[in-house]
């Protein structure tokens, strides 16, 4: 593990990773090692992975959620400062699909109020900020090396990143049941150390990772130059915040349903990446929103649909991807 660790933060520029057994876990124990706790609340948006907030809710803290930007799905800084109350005690935004969030406006904003914010850096593996990684840039980046991401374990894993040794210190301890030392417990903790081989195969993965995200991002230009003109929204291949990686295509659309209908029938599997929002989720109904909250993240929801993008998808299927898309609005 310790292997794995020392190459991925010298691969982010950080002073410490700290593996741990998920992403899930990494935001979650970033936020206790930063002390939250019941009471506290934490800005981060509902247009995500549920995980993002159950690691919120698993500190005892409440999820206070802003709305994101149409264009890149991500939090939209300009909603942060009404959001914030004197029991903010953090600001989680997330890199979705592996566009960087616009995070200079929003440590700006975290700065003038003395605010942490904990990077959400699950789908955004070597995606860069004016050439640092994200991940690197906030108190702290919380990865997921879940199969599926962009570098990824045979199951569950993931990585705390900070320039801060009181707070990797913490993250330390916290993982390994709260021990200082051997026997020695300081704090209340859990187990949630990065299994040795999930490590292992991290490592062995890691060099790869640029490779890989150069062949997403090959596939990505693809579909942007074959549909493009189609009655579809697509991706933003760049952004004034940073330069991404694809970890997810979504593109957006008013025939939805009908779209994934037509490509299922010709073999090409696609999924909604989110398709309810986390304030309408049942489990979530207690933080008081309702329908017609944060417009947007609804708006999307409705729209979004995620296409085929991985390393091993070969150009005959990309290929049929993009006929079929074309087949289906030329009828």
């Amino acid at each position: 593990m310790k292997e794995f660790e020392t190459a991925f933060a010298k691969y982010l520029g950080v002073k410490h990773v700290i593996g741990v057994n998920s992403g899930t876990d990494a935001i979650a124990l970033g936020l206790k090692a930063l002390g939250l706790g019941p009471g506290d609340e934490v800005i981060t948006v509902s247009n995500t992975a549920t995980p993002t907030v159950s690691a919120i809710r698993m500190t005892g803290a409440t999820p206070v959620f802003v709305d994101v930007q149409y264009e890149t799905h991500n939090m939209d800084p300009k909603l942060i400062e009404s959001a914030i109350t004197p029991k903010t005690r953090a600001i989680v935004p997330v890199h979705l699909y592996g566009l960087p969030v616009d995070l200079n406006k929003i440590l700006r904003i975290a700065q003038n109020h003395s605010i942490p914010v904990i990077e959400d850096v699950a789908q955004a593996q070597g995606a860069r900020i004016r050439k640092r990684m994200v991940g690197a840039l906030g108190e702290a980046g919380c990865f997921s090396f879940y199969p599926t991401k962009n570098l990824g374990a045979f199951g569950d894993a993931g990585a705390v990143a900070t320039n801060s040794d009181r707070l990797a210190e913490r993250i330390r301890a916290l993982r390994n049941y709260g021990e200082e030392s051997k026997f020695k417990v300081v704090m209340e903790g859990v187990n949630s150390r990065l299994d040795e081989v999930q490590a292992a195969l991290l490592h062995w993965g890691l060099p790869y990772v640029e490779k890989w995200n150069r062949r997403r991002e090959e596939i990505a230009g693809i579909y942007l130059e074959k549909l493009r003109g189609l009655p579809i929204d697509l991706p933003r291949k760049s952004d004034s915040s940073g330069t991404r990686v694809w970890h997810l295509f979504v593109i957006k659309t008013e025939r939805r349903d009908e779209l994934r209908k037509d490509l299922l029938e010709n073999g090409i599997e696609t999924m909604i990446h989110y398709p309810t929002p986390i304030h309408l989720q049942p489990a979530y109904r207690f933080l008081g929103y309702k329908p017609g909250d944060l417009p947007v993240t609804t708006k999307l929801s409705e729209r979004i649909v995620s296409l085929p993008i991985y390393p091993e998808l070969t150009y005959r299927e990309i290929a049929l991807v993009c006929a079929t898309i074309k087949t289906f609005y030329g009828r």
